[in-house]
């Protein structure tokens, strides 16, 4: 199933993400089955985060393709005038060219020659020039819109090709998230039921503690302003929404697709890509965010949340986990910080 298709069936990703144990869960090595038990975890957590990236990867992709194909709508349409334009001087410059060979500039220009009425001789010699220049203003114009005509009909050719590329890109990242999230079911599979109930358990208890430290927080005052402070208090309250890949509400969320709703709320539009979302808004240096500033992640991009103040953001984590407030600094897990944008 794409990205795509879980938006429309987000329950289906959600009972793949209920099987896979939760990130931060630290078991006590007291025996060989906890051993074995924690280094599964370990690395069905670093699978659930490599997929939850891959997926915040196709869709920058995905932001790429749209900008790509509305520039090809615009320069087919571009195309499509100068076509028309081309047509129009051809078929003015063919009119203009059977006219002359009928008439004949040269009879013409020989009649007048021998005019007896100077004053006639004279009106009808400008309006001769008149009709060269003209001529030639035709030719010039038919010669600059044939040159047009290439050039566009070139850059359509490398707008499909980019698209094309832009296309294979964003369903190989959709491959590469599920192929993640296999992997990690792969590893629960080997577990046995008692032990894969334990690890629910521990996720559950887990999720609690964060939802609870979450909602406590939310209840306080917002030290935020302006739209930072609407972006912020949207976000609220989606706590507890579960993260799927490519969602942006209202029921499910990714990191991109939170804070774009929640500063949609407060009339800002930005793309549903942490990557593409660095490029809006005002640089603010780590040492100078407030709440309601964007703060992003990883080398490339790769997680997106709102600051809310005290050293901790509100996001949507990764696969399997949910809408919550928790802590960063210079470093999100492996993450590095990498900036913080201001609306």
């Amino acid at each position: 199933m794409t990205l795509r298709a879980a938006l429309k069936r987000p329950t289906a990703w959600a009972l793949a993400s209920s099987s896979v144990a939760a990130i931060l869960i630290t078991l006590s090595p007291t025996a060989d089955a906890a051993q074995s038990i924690a280094a599964v975890q370990a690395q069905v957590t670093s699978l659930q985060i490599q997929a939850s990236a891959i997926a915040e990867a196709a869709q920058q992709s995905q932001v790429n393709l749209i900008a790509l194909t509305r520039s090809l709508n615009s320069v087919q349409a571009q195309d499509s005038v100068q076509t028309a334009s081309l047509a129009a001087l051809k078929r003015s410059i063919g009119a203009l060219a059977a006219e002359q060979y009928k008439n004949g500039f040269l009879g013409q220009g020989m009649t007048l020659m021998f005019s007896s009425d100077p004053t006639q001789y004279l009106n009808s010699a400008q309006s001769l020039s008149v009709v060269e220049t003209q001529n030639a203003i035709r030719m010039r114009k038919f010669a600059a819109a044939d040159i047009a005509l290439k050039s566009t009909a070139l850059t359509l050719h490398q707008k499909v090709a980019l698209i094309a590329a832009a296309k294979a890109k964003y369903q190989a990242q959709e491959v590469a998230a599920q192929a993640k999230l296999a992997q990690a079911q792969k590893l629960l599979a080997g577990l046995s039921k008692a032990e894969r109930a334990r690890l629910a358990a521990l996720q559950a208890s887990v999720d609690r503690s964060f939802q609870k430290k979450s909602r406590a927080l939310a209840r306080g005052k917002i030290a935020a302003t302006g739209v930072g402070a609407i972006a912020l208090k949207y976000a609220l309250k989606q706590l507890g929404k579960s993260y799927v890949f490519g969602a942006s509400g209202i029921a499910y969320f990714d990191c991109s697709g939170l804070t774009l709703r929640a500063f949609q709320q407060a009339g800002i539009s930005i793309p549903h890509s942490a990557a593409a979302q660095i490029a809006y808004g005002k640089s603010i240096p780590y040492n100078a965010i407030k709440p309601g500033d964007l703060v992003f992640f990883g080398q490339p991009i790769s997680h997106v949340g709102i600051y809310f103040g005290g050293g901790q953001m509100i996001d949507a984590p990764h696969t399997g986990a949910r809408v919550r407030i928790e802590s960063f600094g210079l470093w999100f897990g492996s993450d590095k910080f990498v900036g913080a944008r201001r609306f």
